[in-house]
């Protein structure tokens, strides 16, 4: 019996050898309801001669997302694939996320975590001439979480649920001013950059 009381504390030693870098990995769903244009929405002209003010759109998205933990408890790293169920056009956007936390969540208790993302976003192209489906897109975010539910016990499904909103400044591939589309319709002002979403962030695996 010897030997085997003195090996049992070497699984988790091997463990932590064999994290380098990427320490934890968690599927997330994540049902999304998102504001765009949240400050003054553009103008245009439209083809046949008016000048029209875009409207405030509300939209809703679904996004499966792949969260990765590093040895860095200010940095992770999140993949995901979203889609808008209730669009006609629906494309799958693919989101590529470099997550720098100013709050983690062991400075609050693991109530609440923020931090700030640079996005390398993969979405239908928006600029005129564009001879591709598909452009990269530059986003920059800002999200805070509350887990309203951590005061259950280890192991119960709710206490992953996450309540999120995040502040988005998508800074490239967007239509600006004097663009003019193959219908005629030209741009009078930069397509608004800002959008707010509310998220409610469910685990999948593991939770």
């Amino acid at each position: 019996t010897a030997p085997a009381a003195a090996a049992a504390p070497a699984a988790p030693v091997a463990s932590a050898e064999r994290c380098r870098f990427i320490c934890g990995i968690e599927w997330k769903f994540e049902p999304t309801f998102t504001t765009e244009s949240l400050t003054r929405p553009h103008r245009v002209v439209t083809p046949d001669g008016r000048t029209e003010q875009a409207r405030r759109e509300q939209v809703f998205e679904t996004v499966f997302a792949l969260d990765l933990e590093t040895t860095l408890p200010w940095l992770g790293f999140t993949a995901e694939a979203i889609t808008t169920p209730f669009r006609h056009d629906n494309p799958v956007e693919l989101e590529f996320e470099s997550n720098f936390y100013w709050l983690p969540e062991r400075l609050a208790r693991g109530w609440v975590s923020s931090h700030f993302d640079v996005v390398d976003q993969f979405s239908p192209t928006e600029r005129p001439g564009s001879t591709h489906a598909y452009g990269h897109k530059l986003d920059f975010e800002l999200d805070t979480a509350v887990l309203p539910f951590k005061r259950l016990a280890e192991g119960r499904w709710l206490r992953g649920v996450e309540l999120e909103t995040s502040f988005d400044y998508l800074a490239t591939g967007t239509p600006r001013k004097g663009d003019v589309f193959p219908d005629g319709t030209r741009y009078l002002d930069d397509e608004n950059h800002l959008s707010f979403s509310f998220v409610v962030v469910l685990p999948i695996a593991p939770f």
